[in-house]
């Protein structure tokens, strides 16, 4: 009688305390973070990012559990569980009788309501129960705890509620919890696909899931299994002799996994976007790729230590999908000198030069130049806000005079695309940006300026690489992803330009000026690349393309600090190198790029861009390039008449005359005067005025304020163009300019 007076004492007092406070419907909890597992292309683990509180956890529907499961931990926790309320009175006598008698309870008092309440309140509870000893008055304490809040439960809960909550928040072992992220851990499916034996088991862990977990006491686990199965036996669910046949399947299951072995940057993004909701997910990384690009990544960034360089990222793209093969994010994530944990890959810094092929291939598409036209790389001017002059400058100090487009480009001359810049303008580029996917260029036009061309913005490798694939697939943009298939592709530009522009950045002999024959850069197969080094070393990238894949460099730190004369070719190409040249060590070479459609080969004059003839005389040097047909004519129709012409200073040019520099270093700002002519012996001119020609034969002529008519000619023909010289303007709010290396 005495046990019975108690146990009503509890239920009592427990009701009142409830009754005091508000209900809890706990189908309005915000449901436990999920846990994800994830996989390579092919299944692989790759890692396992836990949910809150460091718990492998996933939320299902109720109808996403086996039906079998809900039967057997009915059975094990809570057989009278739809036929009772909040507490389960004659479980609770029985467990109030046990404690008189033997000091300890022989059979569990808790409903699944009470276990609900200690889940989602374990440190109320357990506050409660803190006394100066265990025994009868902790667990009576703790009890009333536990009945008070699972009251509050029943009063605003219904029952499949309860159990949605209960199944998807109990432990299952280790720093699993719920039956979903259970299933996919111990046997690697779903919990709707659990049988007999499987759900008996992992129905015998909540009972003491620290013992019971499958990589702590097996035998233990396969005794309680053994009791759900005659539980549900008792209760009619199934026969004995079902529940042998359960009780001697052979289960294979595994530990569950845990940690990230690889691409934990990668991992990371994935799980913060928060696209996904728990489980296993399959990524399009390839698993030995990546462990080969991170083995890379971290041997080359320690050659180049003592240049003061520790951080670098990699990322490899089938050009096909737009799959990321490979995706590394530092060299050590878990190194914290470095700032592993910072991701290269999403990581906003300067591109330096990298952007220069997006430029020419817009001024190709629009015809502002031609792959013909010849670029004057000399000093030049331009007038910025704040009163002051942009004057672009190429990595080696040195100008080239008059050079073709594929030279300028292939060479990463700074002065060249500047010009072409000028001459398109920033806001189409820009614009053309933004379509390939740069959306973290959000500054306006005048923000960036003509350095834009350079690298005045702040892009991500993934950014960049992306608008490098669509650039492989001439022009088709496809944005580049982790997970799932590929979206539908989209056109951006002219294919024939892409294909040009391809094939300029695959010239070895066209880069040769600036980085060499034989260079990192250069494969034994078909490979477009182009470096990039920002404004005093902070930033080195390559990123290059074959038929098949895309492979991006970052070198740098990512406290900011400068490396140590490190440039793009020195610094992210060999890793490039090792990464692009890894991908055919065991496939076939990729097939040669496709030549731009609708474009014929001619031979033509490298500082002229005439066509070369044998009737030529005055070619230093005669090259083969890409001309299309309507070029062609022209060119054809200009060789016709062969007329004297001059190239540079163009007829209307404007150049600002720098007062500062000529105060400050005392000498004269200059133009180095250039024409074409089939005839030796141009003879300048500037209003009327000779000017006198250098040992070279070479024309200068020192600028002064005013306009100017500038007269060539060689004893036959004549060209004349005008041009003004200005003063600075006058002082506004200006913006900067990254300088912008090879």
């Amino acid at each position: 009688m005495k046990h019975f007076v108690l146990a009503f004492a509890i239920c009592a007092l427990a009701a009142a305390i409830a009754l005091e406070r508000s209900g809890i419907d706990v189908a309005k909890l915000t449901p436990p973070q999920g846990s994800i597992t994830y996989t390579d292309r092919n299944g692989i683990v790759l890692g396992t990012i836990l949910g809150a509180g460091s718990a492998h956890s996933n939320s299902v529907a109720l109808d996403s559990v086996s039906p079998i499961f809900l039967d057997a931990i009915l059975a094990a926790e809570d057989a009278r569980f739809w036929r009772h309320g909040a507490v389960d009175v004659q479980a609770l006598l029985r467990a109030a009788r046990d404690y008189a008698i033997f000091g300890g309870a022989r059979s569990g008092g808790s409903t699944i309501e009470m276990q609900l309440a200690r889940l989602l309140s374990p440190s109320v509870i357990l506050s409660l129960s803190k006394d100066d000893g265990a025994g009868p008055r902790s667990e009576i304490v703790r009890k009333l705890a536990q009945i008070a809040l699972a009251e509050r439960i029943e009063v605003a809960s219904s029952k499949t509620a309860v159990l949605v909550a209960y199944v998807n928040r109990v432990p299952m072992g280790g720093n699993v919890y719920g039956v979903e992220a259970a299933a996919r851990a111990y046997f690697g499916e779903p919990a709707a696909d659990l049988d007999l034996a499987q759900a008996s088991l992992l129905a015998a862990i909540p009972n003491d899931p620290a013992r019971l977990a499958p990589d702590a006491d097996w035998q233990a686990l396969r005794a309680r299994q053994r009791y759900v199965l005659h539980r549900m036996v008792d209760l009619g669910e199934i026969t004995p002799a079902t529940a042998n046949r359960a009780f001697a399947e052979t289960l294979n299951v595994r530990f569950a996994d845990s940690g990230i072995d690889d691409a934990p940057h990668a991992l990371f993004s994935l799980y913060a976007s928060g696209s996904l909701s728990g489980g296993r997910v399959r990524t399009t990384l390839d698993r030995p790729l990546q462990r080969f690009a991170q083995a890379q990544t971290q041997n080359v960034i320690g050659a180049l230590e003592r240049y003061h360089v520790t951080g670098g990222a990699a990322l490899v793209v089938d050009n096909r999908t737009g799959n990321v093969l490979a995706y590394v994010g530092s060299p050590d994530y878990f190194s914290n000198e470095a700032l592993g944990r910072n991701d290269g890959v999403r990581a906003l810094r300067q591109p330096g030069s990298s952007l220069k092929p997006f430029t020419y291939e817009l001024a190709l598409e629009r015809g502002t130049i031609r792959s013909t036209t010849i670029l004057p790389d000399v000093a030049a001017a331009y007038a910025i806000p704040g009163g002051k002059l942009y004057e672009p400058a190429d990595y080696s100090g040195r100008f080239s005079g008059p050079v073709r487009v594929r030279y300028a480009l292939a060479n990463s001359l700074n002065v060249p695309a500047v010009r072409v810049l000028s001459d398109l303008g920033v806001e189409p580029l820009l614009a053309r940006l933004h379509a390939l996917g740069f959306a973290h260029l959000d500054r306006p036009p005048a923000y960036y300026g003509l350095g834009l061309t350079l690298g005045s913005g702040e892009v991500s490798l993934w950014e960049l690489v992306q608008a490098y694939v669509a650039m492989a697939r001439g022009g088709s943009f496809l944005p580049l992803h982790l997970t799932g298939e590929p979206t539908t592709p989209r056109a951006i530009g002219d294919p024939a330009n892409w294909a040009l522009v391809t094939d300029m950045l695959a010239d070895p002999h066209a880069r040769a000026h600036s980085f060499g024959l034989h260079s990192v850069l250069e494969m034994p197969f078909p490979a477009a690349v182009k470096t990039g080094t920002s404004s005093d070393f902070h930033d080195t990238w390559t990123v290059g393309f074959t038929r098949d894949y895309t492979v991006g460099v970052w070198v740098g730190n990512f406290d900011g600090s400068p490396m140590r004369g490190v440039s793009g070719v020195t610094g992210a190409g060999p890793l490039w190198n090792r990464i692009m040249l890894h991908l055919y060590e065991r496939n076939a070479e990729p097939p040669a790029f496709a030549p731009p459609s609708g474009f014929v080969r001619r031979s033509i004059c490298a500082t002229t861009g005439r066509l070369a003839s044998h009737a030529t005389t005055d070619c230093a040097a005669v090259v083969r390039e890409w001309v299309a047909p309507r070029d062609l004519r022209a060119l054809r129709a200009r060789n016709e008449t062969a007329a004297l012409r001059i190239v540079f200073p163009a007829n209307g040019d404007t150049f600002v005359l720098n007062l500062t520099t000529i105060a400050l270093q005392r000498r004269e700002q200059q133009l180095s005067l250039r024409a074409i002519d089939p005839r030796a012996g141009v003879h300048w001119s500037v209003n009327g005025k000779a000017l006198a020609l250098d040992a070279s034969g070479n024309a200068f002529w020192p600028l002064r304020l005013g306009t100017w008519r500038i007269e060539a000619a060689d004893g036959k023909q004549r060209d004349r163009v005008t041009v003004r010289v200005v003063p600075p303007p006058v002082a506004r709010p200006g913006f900067t300019f990254s300088k912008g290396h090879d």
